[in-house]
């Protein structure tokens, strides 16, 4: 950023939610941001989007697209693409130079949405913590588990992965069936409906602000019971913990 464009100030107010979901942000950077640094990245980002829509091809993309054409005319390839891709319009296209008519006439390749580096992190995390959680809840004794039951109530009798909200946490649920159905990670959770119908990434960061730190002495064993419990206890929210 230039230093012409730090030299206007601009005050604004947000409501408690909206400066949880910034720290949120903040906390997940690298570098920790300020709340004031952090709102001018996400203004920027957001400022960007409508640019990223926008569909340019260089000249070595035009004309690797002109050569596939008339590989495509020649050879009479069919495109399973939806309802197929006419090589005489992508020609139209290319020589008329309206690009932005390609994300009207194939929708489904040039999708506006792309899943955040952030997100897929995040979710990466989730899914490896839980992994470790229910692993390490099926390796203990009877007694044990019924510890973990009694000392993380009501969350330590069915040690399982709720899944992530379809409506507040989509995103994150696209990414996680992607990873487990498409790219086989996680084989353990294969199968299953990750939609928990309430929010649960808060709960999440919190738990895995508990887990990560023993992430690293996890190496040849499992999670124990007081580990399990230790996690399981941030479900509830600090507010609402009895003193």
């Amino acid at each position: 950023m230039n230093a012409q464009a730090m030299t206007e100030r601009f005050e604004m107010r947000l409501g408690p939610s909206v400066l949880e979901g910034l720290d949120s942000w903040r906390a997940r950077q690298e570098d920790l941001p300020s709340r004031s640094e952090a709102v001018r990245r996400l203004v920027e980002a957001g400022l960007g989007v409508n640019d990223k829509k926008r569909i340019t091809l260089g000249s070595g993309e035009k004309l690797i697209l002109m050569m596939l054409c008339q590989l495509f005319r020649h050879l009479n390839v069919k495109s399973d693409f939806g309802p197929g891709i006419d090589p005489a319009f992508v020609e139209e296209v290319i020589y008329g130079g309206h690009h932005w008519a390609l994300d009207w006439g194939y929708p489904g390749i040039f999708g506006s949405h792309e899943d955040s580096a952030a997100v897929v992190t995040e979710v990466l995390d989730v899914l490896d913590m839980w992994n470790f959680l229910e692993r390490g809840f099926r390796s203990l004794s009877k007694t044990d588990r019924d510890k973990v039951a009694a000392e993380a109530q009501p969350f330590g009798e069915h040690v399982e992965l709720p899944g992530f909200d379809g409506n507040g946490e989509g995103e994150y649920i696209g990414v996680a069936k992607f990873l487990i159905d498409r790219l086989d990670r996680f084989p353990a959770f294969k199968g299953r409906d990750l939609n928990a119908h309430c929010p649960m990434l808060d709960t999440y960061r919190r738990m895995f602000s508990v887990f990560e730190p023993m992430r690293k002495n996890l190496i040849g064993r499992e999670l124990n019971a007081p580990e399990i419990i230790q996690i399981l206890k941030e479900w509830v929210h600090p507010s609402r913990r009895k003193s």
